[in-house]
């Protein structure tokens, strides 16, 4: 085994800017509006076993199909842009007649374990140990876990007009994320 405390701390600060749970709540807090209820356990397991999994296949699974990294990049790029517009304009895009739960999707991916998520985990096992990236990933759920869980208690604390700010300035920060996913691979898949 090659743990080592450094690489852990770099991929899970790596995994935790990527993911940003913490942009992510008025999202969570509205499709929880939307849907009723959110499983917090089911999002973060199948988050972190989508995760592990694209660790160990996701460049073969991605070249079997025929879609190279770039073109996944752009994909989830579209997802976080029609996201970011949802928050940023207050219409609402995703919909689903009778939903049961975003538990999975929205959620688990592409919020979680999304196209930039899988892309981070691609550049970071050609610098880092595979056991270094399980601990970090790890790590991220169990933290993504209690935000789930407590996304009530912090939806209370922020009350209905400290929602809407977060919710529009994460909002343009997510429409920048999409912008700038969407900038650094559309020249690769050009070329």
């Amino acid at each position: 085994m090659n743990f080592d405390f450094k690489e852990i701390v770099t991929a899970t600060m790596v995994l935790f800017a990527v993911i940003d749970i913490l942009g992510s709540i008025p999202i969570i807090i509205g499709l929880r509006k939307k849907v009723g209820r959110i499983q917090s356990e089911k999002a973060s397991i199948v988050a972190a076993c989508l995760m592990v999994a694209f660790l160990f296949v996701g460049e073969s699974i991605l070249s079997l199909i025929g879609i190279d990294v770039n073109s996944f990049a752009v994909a989830g790029a579209f997802i976080i842009f029609f996201l970011a517009i949802e928050m940023v304009l207050g219409i609402s895009l995703y919909k689903d007649d009778e939903p049961e739960s975003a538990s999975i999707v929205p959620i688990a991916f592409p919020l979680i374990a999304g196209a930039g998520t899988m892309t981070s985990l691609l550049s970071l096992r050609a610098e880092y140990y595979v056991e270094n990236i399980i601990a970090a990933i790890i790590i991220n759920i169990i933290f993504v876990y209690i935000v789930l869980k407590s996304s009530l208690k912090i939806e209370k604390i922020l009350g209905k007009n400290g929602l809407n700010i977060i919710r529009k300035v994460f909002g343009v920060i997510l429409l920048a994320i999409a912008v700038k996913l969407f900038a650094t691979n559309i020249n690769a898949l050009l070329n």
